[in-house]
């Protein structure tokens, strides 16, 4: 089995010697090429190579800005065509058979190495990198996998898949204001979210609200000030606690989001206690905009508002549509 490991040097919770350790746990079950992430996008152009040139397996050690990139070159096309890989070599002494790869794409495997992990913790992986390969590794042995839909965003013709959720609005602002921080050189931990979302809520408008939300057989919803589309849940993670918007989300069903009409303390205090709970219950609330397992949808904006992709600040948009991809990747997990 061909395997490509993409490996992100800046990622949170490893250390060179780490990754050491993990390349050559990998390299002693398959035939492994590694490859540095250099810069923003170069995760996507290096599994899109992979693809292209046959492999199997595509490995991502990172975050999951890194594992976004990865998914998004293995599900486009290389250079606007379908790409044609080659035929899978056999499998050296040693080492398992090669995946059967779905439509043509290569395998994923993910390997925690950021701040939240939340897709390898949605998939049931282990949050430290170490554990993580050893079950990687089992599965490898067993030939197990796990296929999972995705989430698509289109804009501006544009588009681009997520693996867990996106935002439009307050959340978005927020990744927008730790991106900054981390451009400075501060680390993107639980605590600065936290602190950064409390700041950055003093200073939102709490009066005008600039979304509407419609869609197929969807009842039209106006004055929205801030959208979380979530493809599994949690949605994200405060350390080791699961944050919940949408609990019924999940990879083998459609979008789910949930919509904040009113943004005071008396309305936003309680949605958070109920997502921070471990309950299935979904948060209530007369001001909740909520959709369970939809197909499409789409977010206008009266002004351009803040958009994410996976924790990643994409920038300001005015109209997203939101679409689900059903059993459009393959994982080893």
């Amino acid at each position: 089995m061909r395997a490509m490991l993409l490996v992100n040097p800046k990622a949170t919770t490893t250390n060179s010697r780490t990754r050491d350790v993990l390349i050559r746990a990998l390299g002693a079950a398959v035939d492994l090429t590694v490859e540095e992430t250099g810069y923003r996008g170069h995760a996507a152009t290096l599994a899109a190579t992979a693809r292209a040139k046959g492999y199997d397996v595509v490995a991502v050690l990172g975050g999951d800005g890194t594992i976004n990139e990865t998914v998004n070159g293995l599900l486009n096309p290389v250079n606007g065509r379908p790409s044609r890989p080659a035929a899978p070599a056999p499998a050296a002494a040693g080492q398992v058979p090669a995946p059967t790869a779905a439509a043509g794409r290569p395998s994923l495997i993910v390997i925690p190495g950021g701040s939240a992990n939340v897709f390898a913790r949605g998939l049931g992986l282990p949050n430290d990198p170490v554990e993580a390969t050893g079950a990687v590794l089992e599965a490898l042995r067993e030939g197990r996998h796990r296929t999972v839909g995705l989430g698509q965003a289109l804009w501006n013709g544009e588009s681009r898949y997520f693996t867990f959720c996106a935002g439009m609005g307050y959340d978005a602002e927020v990744i927008r204001a730790v991106e900054g921080l981390r451009g400075a050189g501060r680390k993107a931990t639980p605590s600065r979210y936290v602190n950064t979302a409390l700041r950055h809520y003093l200073l939102t408008d709490k009066r005008h609200p600039a979304m509407t939300l419609t869609g197929p057989g969807i009842p039209k919803a106006e004055g929205v000030f801030m959208a979380i589309v979530s493809n599994t849940s949690p949605w994200t993670y405060l350390g080791p606690r699961p944050v919940r918007p949408t609990p019924w989300a999940s990879f083998e069903t459609g979008l789910d989001l949930l919509g904040l009409q009113r943004l005071g303390p008396l309305a936003l205090l309680p949605v958070i206690r109920q997502i921070l709970t471990e309950s299935d219950a979904l948060p209530s609330g007369r001001h909740l905009v909520q959709l369970h397992d939809e197909q499409e949808f789409t977010l206008t904006a009266s002004r351009p508002v803040a958009f994410e992709l996976d924790g990643d600040y994409l920038g300001e948009r005015e109209s997203v549509t939101f679409r689900s991809t059903p059993d459009a990747l393959q994982v080893l997990v």
